[in-house]
């Protein structure tokens, strides 16, 4: 786990809250230059980020809440937390490695989302400060939420200058699947004023993969052209959300992940969402073969985030990095397979700018 950044920012802990048995949550503030950064040991939550306007005002970016409490409620939607063991949906729950079947608790309709009902946002991760930032652990055992083989998953949030980077690690004593992400929900005019149609987005893929009425993937690549769902070309997120499209339909909006043009492995371009109103821009730079662009449709209200404010339908967008949905059951797919003696590592990048 080499560090060579060069880190100049500063880095605050201070205790949070407890959780019901005592445990202490620690909070970092990540600070370099205009751009803040807060994190928490509770399921490695990215809690916050506020950067400046083609004015310098400053707004905080990040959809999130004002206490540990609300948090650590079992209803919330995964408000900036890292994901795991495998992050979006598995059909039914199941795959088979090895020749076995293993069955994940579901908790999404039919499907597991996002590691089953207990997963790795649930936890209160082992903590330590970093040149930049913070570095945060968790041991997963053997059978935790049906996954095979103990898995040690770490995740490094650094800041340098614009630049917030999400460093993710993992081992295995038994081969395991794998798919972690972060969750975070932005809105560039600031997470407490209004949706985020108006935002342009660009992704670099030209493929996506469609999903079922259950939103699990077909196992097809569909080429993006043609379809609302083209990101190749900036474009409004709400420009054509509600066209007459079958996908659109089913995911009550874009719930869709997209096969990245870069090589996996290498960091490489994944989206590029412009505010027309504030000039903020935020860039996407991921490892990872795709990403899942979510325009915050299951968001209805019933949430109070920062400031009092309910966040509605559309209050935020995701851009999670990582491999497809359901990969383990579709051979086609990049493969989230790891097993006894390697080492998954990750890299995401966010990066906040300004266009006058």
């Amino acid at each position: 786990m080499a560090f060579s950044a060069v880190a100049k920012g500063e880095v605050k802990m201070a205790i949070w809250g407890h959780t019901a048995d005592g445990t202490a949550v620690p909070i970092y503030t990540l600070t370099d230059g205009q751009i803040e950064a807060r994190v928490t040991a509770y399921g490695a939550h990215l809690v916050s980020v506020k950067a400046p306007d083609r004015t310098g005002e400053m707004a905080d970016v990040v959809l999130g809440f004002d206490n540990l409490d609300t948090y650590m409620s079992k209803t919330l939607p995964y408000l900036g937390a890292v994901v795991g063991r495998y992050g979006n949906r598995i059909g039914l729950g199941k795959f088979t490695l090895d020749g076995k079947t293993y069955q994940i608790p579901v908790n999404n309709g039919p499907n597991a989302l996002h590691g089953g009902p207990k997963g790795f946002d649930k936890y209160v991760w082992q903590s330590k400060e970093v040149p930049g930032g913070v570095e945060f652990t968790h041991v997963s055992p053997d059978g935790d939420m049906g996954f095979p083989g103990t898995l040690t998953a770490t995740v490094r949030y650094t800041l340098q200058g614009k630049t917030l980077r999400i460093d993710y690690w993992a081992k295995t004593d038994k081969d395991t699947i794998l798919n972690l992400t972060n969750h975070a929900y932005f809105n560039l005019h600031g997470n407490d004023k209004g949706n985020i149609l108006d935002q342009k987005i660009q992704i670099d893929a030209d493929r996506y993969t469609p999903v079922d009425a259950g939103l699990i993937p077909t196992g097809e690549l569909a080429p993006v052209a043609g379809t609302p769902m083209d990101f190749r070309k900036p474009e409004a997120i709400g420009a054509r959300i509600d066209a007459d499209n079958e996908q659109l339909k089913r995911a009550g909006g874009y719930d869709f992940n997209y096969v990245l043009n870069g090589k996996p492995g290498t960091l490489h371009l994944a989206a590029i969402v412009t505010d027309p109103k504030s000039g903020r821009t935020l860039t996407v730079e991921t490892t990872e073969p795709g990403v899942q662009f979510y325009s915050g449709n299951f968001l209805n209200g019933s949430f109070t985030g920062r400031h009092g404010i309910k966040y509605e339908k559309h209050a935020g967008f995701c851009l999670e990095t990582q491999h497809f949905p359901d990969s383990p059951n579709h051979a086609n797919f990049p493969s989230t397979e790891l097993k006894p003696g390697e080492t998954m590592h990750s890299t995401t990048t966010f990066t906040f700018g300004v266009e006058k």
